[in-house]
């Protein structure tokens, strides 16, 4: 059969298109978000002016500026004094990232390509528990990969716009517990926790996932911002990094798990980190990146020993260093990072971000800036505020109207955190859905089998026999819908799986299917007796399916059928089932033939099956009688 056992490629053109749709309707809701934004701040600064201007016009009347007709602060939020530069940087940074990593989500090869060449390659050398909990995550993404692909661009995307429009406050607080909530998803779900249950794991390859690292960047952002008052925050956080490193370099320098290892000899296979390079140089990118990874990895075969050796010290003299608490040692190890994480990014990482499914720009850009963050927490404390102004002291206790009204920057960051909000909401409401629904989109089924054929003729009468030996026509079944298909009643791969899909899609119809009859037709010239059709019912479930009629008949009534519905069939050579035609055709309550689709059930994959279930359904739905 055409397509059996044959997967959807990452770059199926039905599931391309529809991916690239989702993301421009979606697109265009973001752009009027945007512009509902603009025209609230709009409105905003043109009240406040308006207030300022009557405020003015009352003063002079009054002969002077009262305390009351004070000018209005022009202050980013509640908060007074600068945002700490620790936590400016981590916003800042990690917002762009966000960002960034929510328009790598937009590519093509993102709704195919995201399961089976970045979740399960993640969670391939963990243990079962991972490999099963990971496991769930891939079965939502893979019935519903468009859903999927779409949300999470506007997720992360919305994420770093709510980042970066929202400096200080309750809105920058929520964003930073809105990242830390999607981060470890995506560290768990996507990253398998970071490979740290993996027996190969190494900060030189991504430990302990990069999301992990968005997580500490969103607490940071989202603890109280007194938390950066003093130098202990950087102290700790500084300690913290000291210690990973050196844990880190441990593992690197831990003997048999072939770190230490450059070319293959001997019959041992070549080195981890060779391998690693290897296998990012088949990445699609441009030549002078091939080119360099190509000559690292063949550096690296052969002084597998001397590379180690010096990722091992370097890390350990990061890790030391840090660890000291001497700003002279704290800022050389930082500058070996510097070093250290750049050649890593580029030599072995090889960017993170190439090859059509590269989701962000993997771990060693984020890790500098988490040691960034704590070095400035360490080093640049914030200066003490001075007493607010009489007006900041009133605003403190003010509305949220007046707060808008008074502080033109505060409100426009205000509505803009709100616009972020609501692009976030906008990738994560479809994906909440995705996730409690229990069968795979039908687009799948669309693009295994194609797009239905839209057909409008009188369907080809038939007259034979049911399961129970009864005469049944395609007339007798007039004011019903429909629905025509072909299985083998021997057969052990294919035709099981379609009637469970057809059983499928009748429970999915719920009280609709009342009104429509699925009818199978035997589709072998060999073994076509009632005993045949029963057993069959009887193996797959169907003996209490009320709707469901299985007929044969004559061969020559049988072969009749077939020709009218251009189903061919071939027996094949010694054995008894047959190789057939996978079509089904939904007949109206009138007889009119108004679909004629593929039911091939494609790699067999449960996404396939239920895809396909859910496609028929949305077929016949509209086609039945309302009376």
């Amino acid at each position: 059969m055409p397509g059996m056992g044959v997967a959807l490629q990452a770059d199926n053109s039905t599931i391309v298109s529809a991916f690239r749709s989702a993301l421009v309707h979606q697109g265009l809701v973001v752009l009027l978000v945007v512009a509902l934004v603009l025209m609230a701040w709009n409105a905003l600064r043109a009240l406040a002016l308006r207030r300022a201007v009557s405020a003015a016009a009352a003063s002079r009347a009054a002969g002077g500026l009262t305390a009351s007709a004070a000018p209005p602060v022009a202050g980013a939020g509640p908060a007074d004094g600068p945002e700490p530069p620790a936590r400016r940087l981590l916003r800042v940074g990690f917002g762009l990232l966000w960002i960034l990593d929510g328009v790598l989500q937009g590519q093509v090869a993102m709704p195919l390509g995201m399961p089976t060449e970045v979740v399960q390659p993640a969670a391939a050398g963990s243990p079962a528990w991972v490999r099963h909990l990971v496991g769930a995550g891939v079965t939502i993404w893979s019935n519903h990969p468009v859903t999927a692909a779409a949300s999470v661009v506007w997720i992360q995307v919305g994420i770093g716009a709510l980042l970066l429009v929202a400096p200080r406050g309750r809105w920058s607080r929520a964003a930073g517990l809105v990242a830390v909530g999607w981060g470890a998803l995506v560290w768990v779900f996507g990253e398998a926790f970071g490979g740290i249950f993996a027996p190969g794991v190494s900060v030189l390859f991504g430990a302990p996932g990069a999301v992990l690292l968005y997580v500490l960047a969103g607490v940071a952002v989202a603890v109280p911002e007194r938390v950066f008052a003093s130098a202990r925050l950087g102290r700790r956080a500084l300690a913290g990094c000291g210690a990973f490193f050196l844990g880190m370099a441990v593992l690197q320098a831990w003997p048999g798990r072939g770190f230490w290892r450059g070319a293959a000899v001997a019959g041992r296979p070549a080195g981890t980190l060779v391998a690693m390079v290897r296998s990012m140089e088949s990445t699609p990118q441009p030549h002078v990146l091939v080119s360099l990874l190509g000559s690292f990895a063949s550096f690296d075969a052969a002084h597998g020993f001397a590379v180690n050796l010096v990722a091992v010290v370097g890390l350990a003299v990061v890790g030391a260093g840090l660890a000291s608490g001497r700003r002279p040692l704290v800022r050389s190890s930082l500058a070996v990072a510097l070093v250290l994480c750049l050649a890593d990014w580029v030599l072995v990482e090889d960017l993170g971000v190439l090859g059509g499914v590269g989701t962000d720009p993997n771990s060693m850009v984020p890790l500098l800036l988490v040691l960034g963050g704590a070095y400035l927490a360490w080093v640049r404390v914030p200066a003490a505020v001075p007493a607010a102004a009489p007006t900041v002291v009133a605003l403190r206790g003010a509305s949220l109207r007046e707060r808008l009204l008074e502080r033109p920057t505060y409100a426009f960051r205000a509505v803009a955190a709100f616009g972020a909000l609501v692009v976030a909401l906008l990738g994560a409401a479809p994906m909440a859905a995705a996730a409690v629904e229990p069968t795979a989109a039908p687009i799948l089924a669309e693009a295994t089998d194609g797009t239905p054929n839209a057909t409008d003729f009188p369907a080809p009468g038939f007259r034979l026999l049911d399961q129970y030996d009864r005469p049944v026509s395609l007339a007798s079944l007039r004011g019903k819908v429909v629905v025509v298909t072909f299985l083998d009643p021997v057969c052990t791969s294919d035709c099981p799986v379609i009637a469970q899909e057809l059983r499928e899609a009748d429970q999915m119809l719920g009280s609709d299917s009342r009104k429509v009859e699925i009818v199978a037709v035997v589709a072998n010239p060999l073994y076509r007796g009632v005993a045949f059709t029963q057993a069959f019912d009887r193996s797959e479930g169907l003996t209490h399916l009320a709707n469901w009629l299985y007929l044969t008949g004559s061969l020559p009534s049988l072969e009749s059928t077939w020709n009218h519905y251009g189903v061919q069939v071939a027996v094949e050579p010694g054995g008894s089932m047959v190789a057939h035609s996978d079509l089904a055709y939904v007949i109206d309550a009138s007889g009119m033939t108004r679909y004629a689709l593929d039911a091939n059930p494609g790699a067999g994959t449960s996404s396939t099956k239920s895809s396909f279930a859910g496609l028929l359904a949305s077929l016949v739905r509209p086609l039945v009688p309302l009376s």
